[in-house]
Order: C-alpha cells, then structure tokens, then sequence
C-alpha cells in the first residue's frame, strides 16, 4: 500500500505495552485486549512495540505478531504507527514488516550503544526514513540528540511528519518549532507527558504521549481538555489528585517508566502480567500498593465512563 498522506497523528497518542505471560512469552490476547482498552478510551492513534512495548527487548518474530494483532484490532479507525529503531540492521528489517503489514508510519526510536555525530545521527535517520514511503516521527531522547542544522536537512525528506521530544530541553525545543514551524507535527514525549504538557502546548506542541491512558485514559483526556480551555482549577486539580503523585511515584526506581504501567493497567483490571523483560525490573510491592491507592483515588473522586474490561 502506497503511503499518501502526510500527516501526523494528533492528540493523546496511544501507546500499548509488551503483555508477557508467566513464562515471559509475548501474550498477545492481552495485547489485543490493551489496544481495544486504549481505542475505546478515545485515544488518536496507536503506536505499537515502542518505549512502553519493550521494543529493545523483543525480536524480529515478536514484533510481526505485536504489529499483526494491532492491525487487526484497529481496521484503520485509528491512524496505525509502530517502533523502529536501535541496531540498524534490525530496524531496517522492522520498516519493512510495518511497510508490508499496512501501518500507516513509524516512530524512530535511537540507534543501539553509539553515541553519535550530527552527520551520523542524519545518516542514521535518513537510511531508516528513506528504506519505505511510510511516514516517519524522529524521537528525540538519550543518544538522539539533534541539532537544528541536521533537523531542517531532515525536513527534506517527505516521510518525515513528526518530532516527538523526550529530553525536555526548552530552548532547543522553542529554537525548533520557530525554525521549522508547521512543516513537523511536535509531540511531547516525557516519560510523564502531562507533567510537562502545560509548557509545551505554549511552543506548538498539540499532542503527546500518554503512559497513563493504559489505564485511565479518561483523567488525561480531561486533564488535556482543561488545559487547552484555560481552566485552570481542574488542571491543577488532576496535577495535585492524580499525575504529580503517579510522577513522583515513577521516578522512585529507574525502568518504571515502563514498568508501572503494566502495574496500573493490572490494577484497574485488565489482563496484564506485571512482567518485563531484563534489564528493566518489576515494580516492588511497596510501590505497587502505593500506585493502587493513587488510582482508587483517582476512580473514586473522576470516575471513568462505564466499559467492558
């Protein structure tokens, strides 16, 4: 299927987990289940085998199953994007399964180990963007670090629709968004998006990453919706209930990032184990119990819209 339309998905942007099995076997029923939670949740897209759907650990093999199950859960209600990235080899190998399984694009996760120069990271993004003529969003976080120089040359290239920014740098971001303007669709992509959201939606950024739509994608949607209407008083009643708290909590233990979703998302129900894949660890009971209370919190006092789980 030949990719037509250039354009990124907008809003909150959905990203499912790896559910894994007791025996640490991708549990794909579950991950069917996950993508139908997050549609019916009323998220903009989905974006399978990313950050949160451990593409660092899973195979080739796997991944043509995670990206088959999402394609026959969404039937294109929803524009379809997966992970690609880290050794070169195997991401090349991953714009083709996408490219050959429908997706409408991509997300391009850093390269694997090196820490590379401006020309190398452009070698690097330009090989994968160019390998199929599905649309492609460059993510921006740990040993991706692009200058504004080696953007714009991206912006050459067609496919390219999307920044997404995981490092938090505003004055690259604000130096960004005025040289390139309207030309990339800009996503927050913080390991806690909402946390930051209010500062971003200032430069342009109109959409963003939501680790906590897996499991109460109704607090982000009217977390988002406050904000952009200016009402600040349930803004900062979800920041103070609900996202500060599950923030703090993340950042008690390197991996939860990843980790605590699948905790939540067990939490409120759905068939998810709470296991990863090394080096990323398990969340500690403690912390577990914790999240729980936060989210019975959450639940009781912003109840979401009735479901089926």
């Amino acid at each position: 299927m030949t990719q037509q339309k250039r354009q990124a998905p907008k809003g909150i942007l959905g990203f499912p987990v790896a559910p894994m099995d007791s025996e640490g076997k991708i549990d794909l029923e579950a991950l069917g289940k996950n993508i139908d939670f997050l549609l019916e949740g009323g998220l903009s897209s989905i974006f399978v085998a990313c950050g949160a759907g451990e593409l660092h650990a899973i195979s080739n093999e796997e991944y043509r199953t995670m990206v088959e199950v999402a394609v026959n859960r969404t039937k294109g209600k929803v524009p379809l994007y997966t992970g690609v990235g880290g050794n070169i080899s195997h991401a090349l190998e991953q714009t083709k399964i996408s490219k050959e399984l429908g997706v409408e694009g991509y997300l391009i996760l850093p390269p694997y180990l090196i820490d590379p120069s401006q020309d190398g990271i452009y070698d690097y993004l330009r090989t994968i963007i160019q390998s199929t003529d599905l649309n492609a969003i460059v993510y921006q976080r740990d040993n991706c670090i692009l200058d504004s120089k080696t953007l714009k040359k991206l912006c050459e290239l067609p496919q390219l629709v999307g920044f997404k920014d995981g490092v938090g740098n505003m004055e690259i971001n604000t130096e960004f968004t005025h040289l390139i303007g309207d030309r990339l669709e800009w996503v927050n992509g913080m390991p806690l998006a909402e946390v930051t959201m209010a500062a971003y939606v200032n430069l342009g950024f109109t959409s963003y990453s939501s680790a906590i739509s897996n499991y109460i994608p109704h607090i982000s949607a009217m977390y988002y919706e406050a904000l952009l209407a200016g009402n600040k008083e349930v803004a900062h009643e979800l920041h103070e209930d609900v996202i500060l708290p599950i923030h703090r909590l993340r950042k008690q233990k390197k991996g939860y990032a990843v980790s605590l979703i699948k905790a939540g998302m067990q939490i409120v129900g759905l068939p998810v184990t709470t296991n990863v894949r090394a080096p990323i660890a398990t969340v500690e009971k403690e912390h577990y119990e914790e999240l729980k209370i936060i989210i019975d919190h959450a639940l009781k006092k912003y109840p979401a819209p009735s479901r089926a789980i």
